[in-house]
């Protein structure tokens, strides 16, 4: 025994030096960003690197803990000299900024080449790491047809790249790895990432599922419901899919599943949540800055022009949600007490809306009205929650003079706080290394000319049909998004894709960028690969193709949108109309058309029923992608004729003006 004690002490203390140590490297990391986004002391190219440094001191030093703490001692043993490489080299570009970037561009000396080789094979090790196999071969695939572009044929061919031009592309130029994405990652997104650290450390996702059980009370297919509505707003704000499958789905599953739901649907469920959570305003899993940045317009103009697809994507969703619930013939009672302890009492409400609600405020106004910054209001509304996160519970002590004390309450909220900013930093930082790393791609590309390339065979293939064209890109969209947070996804087609449809097809810039946005959220749950799908039907104990099955019935009309889009192009605008709103409402009940074919548990014999759903979704296809308004309005009298039918024949629904109605 004694033996025992003496192995594990050792590491124990070696643990909870590691867990303090994170935890101020963290604190320092976010007072680095927060004084630049105040002060921009120095450049955003030189801030990039500095903040590339820092970010990953804090995941090396958090997932060497989780390494030690599992028994993984290899995994810790590479992963500190692959991420001090990584330091390194942040830190010397970052103070030999002005020789590397205005003195040195297009060569290097010998020992930054040196340095520039570590960093690859750093960043790969930590890619492969946080996403597998496909996404690291992916890269590689990359680097290798930058290198060997001479002997691909056909129009994809180049001149190819030496060794010393892929390392000043990708490092020592500080146009790659350290270029722009990298930039907007340090300068807009990291910001609100540790706001939503510090959300969660709140309990403003607890505050969230309270609601959210609270509306489940009101409609028939309530505990499901709660499960779209938790996960799609967390999906919004944490930027990656299979994360919030994991982190919501732990508790969202097995309650559907206790309700009496099939694992497979339950699992299908929370895996469309977990997916749509990316297009909801205001954070849209952070792609929005890129997509601000790109089209060189304010990022409100982006969120404003994603409130109507995100509209139509939820409402259609929530419908088949219900139809699935109802099916099963699940009991839909949620009780509150399973979930909650006690219910809030009234003060309590009223202090945890001012608490969330004011820096929410604060946000909506800097961006929307006074128009400020998306760096400068993401500043005021962290340092805003930060203040109303730790005084107002205190306070709320005071007035309800219950029996904790408000100094104890204040110490539990700073508390809070620290647990906040370190959250923030550990779910910035996957995210930050995959951008990174896109980052050094998107910069290849570039070099070698691939976009332009690209636009040459699509437009070949497509025969100059836009539907064709819009399909490859949904294709290639799709491709991308194995394996990879939505974000980086959308970033290597806007690269590609995106341009095409501009400058050949006519498409608008905004258009063709929530085209692909769109369908690069589609990889979650398209098999073969599917990764929310896999996660959540992990948890559901459940058949993944059976998920994956649930899930394309679920999210149907998010696999026509991106067509939609192109097709409808007032259906996409930065400044809401009415003629917006009417095209909306109309692809809208097109999404219905389809949700409803594909769902509704119809009472029919199963050839009538396989027909019956066919051709509802078909029209419902037509309904929301054909661009004539008239054909739209005559497709949704005929959906609304077959909806009234099954309900006078098969349900046996009086109508009021029908014989006999009156007795």
């Amino acid at each position: 025994m004694s033996t025992e004690t003496s192995s594990t002490a050792p590491e124990s203390g070696l643990l909870r030096g590691l867990d303090v140590t994170v935890t101020a490297a963290a604190l320092l990391f976010w007072v680095g960003v927060l004084y630049w986004a105040q002060t921009q002391a120095i450049s955003q190219v030189r801030y990039a690197t500095a903040f590339v440094g820092g970010i990953l001191t804090v995941y090396a030093l958090n997932e060497t803990r989780t390494a030690i703490s599992d028994g993984d001692w290899i995994d810790g043993a590479v992963l500190i000299p692959a991420s001090l490489a990584l330091m390194t080299a942040s830190a010397f570009f970052a103070l030999n900024f002005q020789d590397v970037y205005l003195q040195r561009q297009g060569y290097a000396l010998d020992h930054e080449y040196m340095l520039a080789r570590l960093v690859i094979i750093s960043l790969m090790y930590l890619t492969w790491r946080e996403f597998g196999n496909v996404f690291l071969g992916l890269i590689f695939a990359v680097f290798g047809y930058a290198m060997f572009g001479n002997v691909v044929p056909g129009v994809l061919g180049h001149a190819g790249m030496n060794q010393a031009t892929l390392l000043q592309a990708t490092v020592t130029d500080l146009y790659g790895f350290y270029g722009s994405l990298t930039q907007i990652t340090a300068s807009w997104i990291a910001p609100f990432l540790l706001y939503a650290g510090l959300l969660f450390a709140y309990g403003a996702f607890d505050l969230i599922l309270r609601v959210a059980i609270v509306a489940a009370k009101y409609i028939e297919s309530g505990i499901a419901q709660t499960a779209v509505l938790s996960s799609a707003v967390i999906g919004s704000i944490n930027g990656s899919y299979t994360a919030n499958a994991a982190m919501t789905g732990s508790f969202t599953i097995p309650t559907m599943q206790e309700a009496g739901m099939k694992g497979h649907r339950a699992a299908g469920i929370e895996a469309v949540a977990s997916t749509s959570g990316q297009v909801l305003p205001p954070v849209m899993g952070a792609s929005a800055f890129v997509m601000a940045s790109y089209l060189g317009v304010p990022y409100l103009d982006i969120v404003v022009a994603g409130l109507v697809p995100a509209a139509i994507l939820v409402v259609s969703i929530s419908i088949a949600v219900h139809y699935l619930a109802i099916s099963d013939a699940s009991s839909q009672d949620m009780e509150f007490s399973e979930f909650f302890d006690e219910e809030l009492s009234t003060e309590k409400k009223v202090f945890e809306a001012l608490r969330f609600g004011v820096p929410f405020a604060i946000l909506i106004y800097l961006l929307g009205v006074v128009q400020y910054t998306v760096m400068t209001s993401a500043l005021y509304t962290v340092v805003a929650m930060m203040i109303t996160g730790t005084l107002m519970p205190p306070l709320q002590r005071i007035v309800d003079s219950s029996g904790v004390g408000p100094g104890s309450e204040l110490v539990t909220q700073v508390k809070n706080t620290v647990h906040g900013i370190r959250r923030g930093a550990i779910i910035l930082a996957p995210i930050a290394i995959i951008l990174v790393v896109i980052s050094g791609v998107v910069n290849l590309f570039s070099t070698t000319g691939i976009p332009a390339k690209i636009a040459l065979l699509l437009i070949n293939i497509s025969g100059g049909v836009l539907l064709f064209a819009v399909l490859l890109g949904m294709a290639v969209a799709i491709l991308m998004g194995v394996g990879m947070p939505t974000v980086a996804a959308y970033v290597i087609v806007a690269i590609l894709i995106v341009p095409t449809f501009v400058s050949d097809f006519a498409v608008e810039p905004i258009t063709a960028h929530y085209t692909m946005f769109y369908a690069a959220i589609l990889a979650g749950i398209t098999p073969p690969v599917a990764t929310a799908a896999v996660i959540a039907a992990g948890i559901a104990e459940a058949n993944f193709w059976r998920t994956c099955g649930a899930a394309i019935r679920i999210a149907a009309p998010l696999f026509i949108l991106p067509v939609a889009f192109v097709y409808n192009p007032g259906l996409i605008s930065m400044d809401v109309g009415g003629y917006t709103l009417y095209v909306g409402l109309l692809v809208l009940l097109g999404a219905v058309t389809i949700i409803y074919g594909l769902n509704y548990p119809f009472k029919m014999r199963p050839g009538r029923k396989i027909g019956a759903r066919a051709l509802l979704a078909t029209l419902g296809v037509l309904i929301m992608v054909y661009p004539s308004n008239v054909a739209k309005i005559a497709g949704i009298a005929v959906f609304a004729a077959v909806f009234v039918a099954e309900k006078v024949m098969i349900r046996g629904l009086k109508l009021p003006f029908g014989r006999g109605a009156s007795q």
